[in-house]
């Protein structure tokens, strides 16, 4: 029996073309959606982490010439240093609970919750901290171990453009 999935990719391919109806997948709630192509996640991903580099770069280095005279002790650098890597991710996902930051609109994509497609809100600036400090950690685990991915999956980036006119067409 031909389940849902595989008649709308049929569709897709006919109107959309075969590379779109590839990454065609639905959503826990059953919407269909387009998932982003690979290269556009880990480029989008790559845009958001220099901003992150650059933003935790320009807050140490703001910090050192604010107290470049001044004594402080090598504590204060380190607790400041240790406030910006998690700071600026969470500052950095304050603009995101539309799941669009500067790497989502650069590539067209969108990160969006896997159950329907919606709004991440609130949780974005946790998603941001994953997405700048634990995603390379978590690359590195999984090249190290040889395994997939790990953890259940509570977001998916998706192809703004294409899933917008699958759901129009």
């Amino acid at each position: 029996m031909t389940d849902r999935l595989t008649i709308a990719k049929e569709q897709v391919e006919r109107t959309l073309g075969p590379k779109v109806a590839k990454r065609l997948a639905k959503f826990d709630d059953g919407t269909l959606y387009v998932s982003a192509g690979g290269w556009a996640e880990f480029l989008a991903w790559l845009v958001d982490f220099a901003v992150y580099l650059l933003g935790t770069g320009t807050g140490f280095v703001v910090f050192a010439v604010a107290t470049r005279n001044s004594a402080i002790p090598d504590s204060a650098a380190l607790l400041t240093l240790l406030g910006l890597l998690i700071g600026v991710p969470v500052l950095y996902g304050l603009f995101f609970g539309n799941g669009r930051v500067l790497g989502a609109a650069f590539t067209g994509t969108r990160l969006v919750r896997i159950k329907d497609g919606g709004r991440i809100g609130a949780a974005a600036c946790w998603a941001m901290v994953l997405r700048t400090l634990l995603f390379p950690l978590l690359l590195v685990a999984m090249v190290l171990t040889g395994s997939g991915g790990v953890g259940s999956v509570r977001r998916v980036s998706i192809d703004d453009e294409a899933t917008r006119r699958l759901s129009s067409g």
